[in-house]
C-alpha cells in the first residue's frame, strides 16, 4: 500500500463534496508552504510557524487566488467556483466570509489536483502561490 493513497479515478472524485477537496487541498498547501520555507531558511521552528501563517491563513489564500487566477483553465476555474460556493457551516474566526469563501476554493483546486494526481499542473500552481 502506498503511504498517501490516491486510488480514486476521477469520476469518484468528481462526485466528492468539495470541501473535501478543500479538506486535503488545505494539508497539501500547508505541507508544500511549510517544505519551502524548510527549504529556504535556517529558522527554528517557531519562526517558521509565523513565517508560514502569512501563507496558509484565509486572508492570504484568498488574496493568492485571485492574483493566480486569470492563470487557471476554465476547468479550474470551475472547481474553485464550486468550492468557494460550497455550503459550509462554519463561521471564521480571523477572516471575513468573502475571504474564508475564496480560501474554500483555493484549498478545493489544491485538492482537486492532489487527488486526480495531476502533479505537474499542482506543482505550477504551488509554485505561482509562493512567489513574490
Amino acid at each position: 500500500m502506498e503511504l498517501i493513497d490516491r486510488q480514486r479515478n476521477e469520476a469518484d472524485i468528481n462526485t466528492m463534496s468539495p470541501l473535501v477537496w478543500a479538506y486535503i487541498g488545505d494539508s497539501v498547501y500547508e505541507l508544500y508552504v511549510r517544505m519551502h520555507l524548510v527549504n529556504n531558511s535556517k529558522a527554528k521552528p517557531h519562526k517558521l510557524h509565523i513565517e508560514s501563517i502569512k501563507y496558509v491563513k484565509a486572508k492570504a489564500q484568498s488574496n493568492i487566488l485571485k492574483r493566480i487566477e486569470k492563470n487557471l483553465t476554465e476547468k479550474e476555474l470551475e472547481i474553485v467556483k464550486r468550492g468557494r460556493n460550497a455550503e459550509n457551516h462554519h463561521l471564521p474566526k480571523n477572516a471575513t466570509v468573502q475571504d474564508y469563501m475564496y480560501s474554500t476554493g483555493f484549498e478545493a483546486l489544491i485538492g482537486y489536483l492532489y487527488l486526480t494526481k495531476q502533479d505537474e499542473r499542482l506543482i505550477e500552481i504551488l509554485k505561482m502561490c509562493i512567489e513574490e
